[in-house]
C-alpha cells in the first residue's frame, strides 16, 4: 500500500506495505537484551487461590502478568523525565509519529579507553541533512545485539558537545542501539542526555530518546520516513516499536 507524506511542504512517497522494524521485543528469555543489573523481564501466568491462567494449565484463556523495566529490557522511548525531579510522561509528550529520519552508520573512537561517538563523526556522516529524526547505528553491528548483556561493559556513549551539535540541528527524536546515550558508569552526571533535551535552560518537552533498536545491515544508510510509536504508559519512558519505511 503506497502513500504520500508530506513534510515541509515537500512530498515524499512510502510503501507502507514494506516496513522496516528496528525494534528489539521484550521476552522472558534471560537472553533478552538487559542493562542496568537488573534480572531478566518476566512473562507468566498469573496465579491466585486455584487459578493459573494457562491454557495448556486447564483455564478458558492466557492470561499473563509482565514485569519489566523499560529501560532495561527492550527497545524503549523516553522523554525528559527520565533525569527530572518532575513527572514527565513519554505518553504525554510524543504527540506526533510520522518523522524524516537520517539514518547513519557510526564506528565509535577510542577517547581515554572509552568508546564514544564524537562531534565530528556526526558531522561527516549528515554533511548539510538536518532531519527531524536521528538513527545511529555504531559498528561492529553483529545481530548478538539483540540479546547482549550491557551490565557492567562500559559500552559505547555519546559526547556531550556532539549531543549539543544533534541539539543545535533541530533533531527532536534520537535513536541509538545503544543502552543509553551516556557512559555506564558516570557519577549520575548525564551530560549526553541533559544536553538533548538543553536540561538547564529552556527544555525539550517534545524531544525523545529511543535506545536498544537494532538496525540490520540490509537497512542502508539515508533517509527515510520514521513511524515511532510507544505503548501509552503514563511514564517516563515505554516500550516502542520504531519503523522505518524507504522513501520511493
Amino acid at each position: 500500500m503506497k502513500t504520500t507524506i508530506t513534510h515541509n511542504a515537500i512530498q515524499y512517497k512510502i510503501d507502507l506495505s514494506k516496513p522496516l522494524d528496528i525494534s528489539i521485543p521484550i521476552t522472558s528469555k534471560k537472553v533478552n537484551v538487559n542493562a542496568w543489573y537488573i534480572d531478566a523481564p518476566k512473562i507468566e501466568p498469573h496465579r491466585e487461590k486455584d487459578f493459573t491462567g494457562s491454557v495448556p494449565a486447564g483455564a478458558s484463556t492466557n492470561f499473563y502478568d509482565i514485569s519489566f523495566n523499560p529501560h532495561a529490557h527492550g527497545t524503549h522511548t523516553e522523554c525528559v523525565g527520565h533525569i527530572s525531579a518532575a513527572h514527565q510522561s513519554v505518553n504525554q509528550h510524543l504527540q506526533q509519529f510520522f518523522f524524516l529520519a537520517e539514518v547513519i552508520t557510526i564506528t565509535p573512537s577510542e577517547v581515554q579507553g572509552d568508546l564514544v561517538i564524537t562531534k565530528d563523526q556526526l558531522e561527516k556522516a549528515l554533511g548539510s541533512k538536518t532531519p527531524t529524526a536521528l538513527v545511529i547505528r555504531t559498528l561492529p553491528n553483529e545481530a548478538s545485539k539483540r540479546k547482549r548483556q550491557y551490565s557492567h561493559t562500559n559500552p559505547p556513549y555519546i559526547l556531550e558537545d556532539a549531543m549539543v551539535f544533534v541539539r543545535a540541528l533541530g533533531i527532536a527524536h534520537l535513536l541509538v542501539d545503544l543502552p543509553s546515550v551516556d557512559k555506564e558508569k558516570d557519577d549520575g552526571k548525564l551530560l549526553a542526555h541533559k544536553a538533548f533535551w538543553n536540561f538547564n535552560e529552556e527544555v525539550r518537552l517534545n524531544a525523545t530518546i529511543t535506545e536498544f533498536i537494532y538496525v540490520p545491515d540490509s537497512i542502508a544508510d539515508g533517509s527515510y520516513f520514521l513511524n515511532l510509536q510507544v505503548a501509552p504508559f503514563e511514564n517516563d519512558a515505554s516500550p516502542s516499536r520504531p519503523v522505518l519505511y524507504k522513501i520511493e
